[in-house]
């Protein structure tokens, strides 16, 4: 007798299982065609990595043919972009050791120490007061040129909670500067532009241009020597992520919790409460899988393993984001957005050329 209501009231719950758990297979084989297609030596020579091809792919699909994809599909899409960009985020932490940033000592910590918080402030700044941006569209801009492009752009958009278009926007001046810097900074360099020596040239790739991907590519225009210092202060940026999460985590926090103050109890009459400050977990699960992979405590085999599969996920959360992206909510701000990111493209030259030869000197 009671079988029917149960049947009935059980359906519409098992339909939307089913079409998450088919709107994130669906992104999955998505990210694996972009993961063969970023592959391609035209592609990769570009040094463009699987998670640009991704949001760019997946915004082209999003924008012409979001209409072949079924509704129930989003929460799967939605799923990619959201948890499971944030669980990809704490594995890439597999990719950093503690030991590889002290080769470097303190003239790699401090160029990516200075690099970074200057860009951010930077990068804000300019975005928010000259170009008019909202604070996220900034925040990510800036972010994506601080720290280690799309990834660093993926992780403050978790913490933000910001739309896709505005990762999109920031991801595209990534694209743009660092493919242009993977080019540009050789050609500087062998014309004695740079003024830089070898271990200067791997400083100042690994401490300015946007992508791991395009650091390695640039340097290996140099020489072995260079490429390794250019790619362990490139990953010390990378570290500086959680710290620079945790801080950025507050200050967002501290508007609502000064509105609500303001407010006071007409505010709690209507029953808003002071945002409590949300601490990234993903952050801190990076920072456990730095000091795992400091202690080395899994095998070289499976450190890889875990990160080819962490690279897959994380091309999945870009292509994800990249379907939920409309190209009429760029238009609106992509120009601004272009021009702060040129804006911090000539900061990270001539301010990075700065800091530079100021840590060689001052540190060396």
């Amino acid at each position: 007798m009671s079988t029917a209501p149960l049947t009935a009231a059980a359906t519409p719950a098992e339909s939307s299982t089913r079409g998450q758990l088919n709107g994130i297979l669906f992104v999955a084989l998505f990210a694996a065609a972009v993961t063969r297609i970023a592959a391609i030596p035209a592609i990769a020579g570009l040094g463009l990595s699987p998670l640009i091809v991704g949001i760019v792919a997946g915004a082209l699909y999003g924008n012409a043919l979001r209409d072949g994809m079924p509704a129930s599909w989003a929460a799967g899409v939605n799923f990619s972009a959201r948890k499971l960009l944030r669980i990809a985020v704490a594995f890439f932490g597999l990719r950093v050791s503690l030991q590889e940033i002290a080769q470097v000592g303190l003239p790699g910590l401090a160029e990516s120490v200075l690099i970074v918080v200057s860009t951010l402030v930077i990068g804000t700044w300019a975005g928010m007061k000259i170009m008019k941006l909202d604070r996220d569209t900034a925040l990510l801009t800036a972010a994506g040129s601080a720290i280690c492009g799309a990834a660093a752009v993926l992780a403050f958009e978790s913490t933000l909670q910001s739309k896709p278009h505005k990762s999109a926007m920031a991801v595209g001046s990534v694209v743009l500067f660092g493919t242009l810097s993977m080019f540009l900074y050789p050609v500087l360099f062998k014309a004695g532009w740079l003024h830089l020596d070898t271990v200067g040239a791997g400083l100042f790739f690994g401490g300015t241009i946007h992508e791991v991907a395009q650091v390695v590519g640039a340097a290996s225009n140099v020489s072995p020597e260079a490429t390794h210092i250019a790619t362990i202060v490139k990953m010390t940026r990378v570290m500086l992520l959680v710290p620079v999460l945790l801080v950025v985590g507050m200050w967002v926090n501290r508007s609502p919790r000064k509105g609500a103050t303001a407010e006071g109890s007409q505010g709690n009459a209507h029953g808003h409460a002071p945002r409590k400050l949300a601490i990234p977990w993903f952050a801190v699960g990076f920072l456990a899988f730095v000091v795992i992979n400091s202690l080395h405590v899994l095998p070289e085999s499976a450190t890889n393993s875990l990160n080819m599969l962490d690279t897959f996920a994380l091309t999945m959360a870009m292509t994800a984001l990249g379907i939920e992206t409309r190209i009429s909510q760029i238009r609106q701000a992509g120009p601004r957005a272009l021009t702060t990111g040129f804006i911090l493209y000539v900061w990270l030259i001539v301010g990075g050329l700065g800091i530079t030869w100021s840590v060689q000197h001052l540190l060396g």
